[in-house]
């Protein structure tokens, strides 16, 4: 078991630029690489900010030139801003780091937060991040007047939803009954230490969503668990409970090292 400690940087008002929340995490990460501190989760809300993982295409950004950060994270392009709770779980890990165990961790906190809240979510093969599952294919509503067989997002290399209204806007997915995220993670590990890590959508304006390709996935959308609940959910509510349970999976884990597979001779 290992000591966890939490960090509360800024919420609402206070809320924390995002390049100040990067030079701390990196602060941070030093510290925790030479064992000055115990591992730290930084937790606080951003004013409104696009930033891209290191996998972001061109085509996924806003078409408008809103300015986008790039950062050091893996993953693509996400929204920050009000009304969700942002993680930084910064973690000494064994080497070499088994990253998607990490991620796993991450995702099960968050799961069992919304579970507590009385929302179910899940994992979704292939995508990281914690999700809201939509109805089977042939119960949603057609998009269009057509038939989902031939949604244009999965058929049309050129089709771009960005460009398409609220019909195929990635804030509207819970109205199309589709899979959507709820909360996205996105990390990177130097000298074994975590950075980056998880934004919870808590009560945002998911609005902000429809000017990117979140995450760069186009045939599903963003939820938050205000809107899933159907009642106004704080940041103030979720905080704490977010706290117990990230440190009850991240005290709690049996961390181990990566298994490395040899090739025989």
């Amino acid at each position: 078991m290992s000591e966890l400690r939490f960090v509360r940087m800024g919420f609402g008002t206070d809320a924390v630029e995002y390049q100040e929340a990067w030079d701390e995490q990196r602060r941070v990460h030093a510290a925790r690489f030479a064992d000055e501190i115990p591992d730290t989760v930084l937790l606080l809300e951003h004013p409104p900010v696009y930033t891209a993982g290191r996998r972001t295409a061109d085509n996924e950004r806003p078409l408008d030139g809103t300015p986008v950060i790039d950062v050091d994270r893996g993953g693509k392009i996400t929204w920050h801003g009000p009304g969700q709770l942002v993680g930084y779980p910064i973690q000494k890990l064994p080497r070499p780091v088994d990253v998607v165990a990490h991620v796993r961790r991450l995702e099960e906190a968050l799961i069992r937060t919304c579970a507590e809240f009385g929302l179910e979510t899940t994992r979704v093969e292939g995508r990281s991040g914690v999700w809201v599952l939509g109805d089977p294919l042939e119960l949603r509503p057609s998009l269009g007047g057509l038939s989902l067989d031939f949604d244009p997002r999965l058929q049309d290399e050129e089709f771009d939803p960005r460009l398409n209204g609220p019909e195929y806007a990635p804030s509207n997915a819970g109205q199309r009954r589709e899979d959507r995220k709820i909360a996205a993670i996105g990390i990177r590990v130097a000298k074994g230490v975590t950075m980056h890590g998880f934004s919870f959508n808590v009560n945002p304006d998911n609005k902000w969503f429809d000017k990117i390709i979140p995450c760069g996935i186009r045939d599903a959308g963003v939820a938050s668990l205000a809107y899933e609940l159907g009642r106004d959910v704080t940041i103030d509510e979720v905080l704490p409970v977010v706290e117990r349970h990230l440190r009850d999976v991240l005290e709690n884990a049996e961390l181990a090292p990566r298994v490395v597979e040899r090739a025989s001779a």
